[in-house]
């Protein structure tokens, strides 16, 4: 598992915890709730100069539906 440090905090490799399991189906199905594709769009707004809010914003439209599905690549 990969961990990088900077300054003082320690970062954990989301891909590299879930490679152990099937992990494409724990990511999916993670990025399905609203809550998380929300908490995604604050940080990448913050972090992100290229972020584009138009496409977030259809996804977050869309967050949380029964008929929501989104996959690991898009």
């Amino acid at each position: 598992m990969t961990i990088i440090s900077a300054e003082a905090d320690d970062f954990i490799s989301l891909t590299d915890m879930l490679n152990a399991k099937d992990g494409d189906f724990f990511i999916s199905d993670w990025l399905r709730n609203r809550n998380t594709v929300e908490f995604l769009g604050i940080w990448e707004s913050v972090n992100n100069p290229d972020f584009n809010y138009g496409e977030f914003a259809v996804i977050k439209n869309q967050a949380g539906l029964n008929g929501y599905k989104i996959s690991v690549k898009e």
